[in-house]
């Protein structure tokens, strides 16, 4: 993944979006998420139960042992799952305390299953001591590295997704190596390449052999900067849906950029009512006349 800054030479416009299936892959893995991390709390409370009925008294250390073995897997697992779960479905920076929690869960949630207990077996004033230094000490260790696997050090973040996108489809478009394309970024990106070359092709004439990236769509309402509902993008302003309407224009990614998403699905027509193609007929056409 590229550095959170995007770079000055990188049109970064259109905010990534989870798709439907990244949504549903996040929360699938979020729910076994949380079930493990219920197993982890629930054997916590387990021992800490058998330690105030004294049954690690003078005894029972590899049952305790188990319990912190049980407790580590399950945190671990839910972690591991939370993580690839963020991956789908990342948080935004824009909003610090959410990105924070999200993002460092599984590191939170194993220290809520190991600590009460740790603290419960150093404070036994019954429990042998040769078993208290055992059970505890490897608690300790356990404990650390369970949380030490839960924190994210390099947390994804919309904002990365976003350059990434924006890298990834500028490379598509250029025939250039994919190198920023990862598959949480590519769908999108890959849509915004297959949009640009698809007016690029429909918006050729003698002027602009390899056509224009330029689309025009209606002015979100109220001035606000995108619309409430995706928008159609036509290949110029004097077609006939955008007649009478405030009309913005720019390139296909600063049409995504204001939720105008779904390219015009009358481009033979459009172009009639644009000029496109007649030039280019017209200049083929000429040879044959002579």
């Amino acid at each position: 993944m590229s550095d959170d800054k995007p770079a000055a030479d990188v049109d970064v416009t259109k905010e990534w979006r989870a798709t439907h299936g990244q949504k549903s892959s996040a929360t699938r893995l979020r729910l076994f998420a949380a079930l493990s991390w219920i197993v982890a709390i629930g054997t916590e409370i387990a021992g800490v139960v058998l330690l105030r009925q004294h049954k690690f008294d003078h005894g029972n250390l590899p049952l305790l042992i188990g319990l912190l073995v049980v407790i580590a897997v399950f945190a671990i697992a839910g972690s591991l799952m939370w993580k690839a779960a963020n991956k789908q479905d990342p948080a935004s920076k824009s909003e610090p305390t959410k990105f924070f929690i999200q993002n460092q869960l599984g590191a939170i949630i194993t220290v809520l299953a190991f600590l009460p207990l740790i603290v419960l077996i150093f404070m036994d004033k019954d429990m042998d001591p040769k078993n208290k230094k055992i059970a505890g000490g490897i608690g300790v260790v356990l404990a650390a590295a369970a949380t030490f696997i839960g924190i994210d050090f390099n947390p994804p973040s919309v904002e990365q997704y976003t350059q990434d996108m924006n890298k990834c489809a500028a490379e598509i478009k250029a025939s250039q190596p994919t190198t920023d394309c990862s598959p949480e970024v590519a769908d999108q990106a890959k849509d915004i390449a297959r949009d640009s070359s698809t007016v690029a092709e429909a918006t050729k004439d003698a002027a602009h052999p390899a056509g224009q990236d330029t689309v025009y769509w209606i002015a979100p309402e109220g001035g606000a900067k995108k619309s409430a509902t995706p928008h159609v993008f036509h290949i110029c302003q004097g077609v006939s849906p955008l007649r009478g309407k405030a009309v913005n224009h720019g390139s296909v990614t600063e049409a995504y950029a204001e939720n105008a998403t779904r390219i015009t699905k009358q481009i033979p027509m459009e172009q009639k009512q644009c000029g496109f193609g007649a030039s280019t007929q017209d200049k083929a056409a000429t040879p044959a006349a002579g």
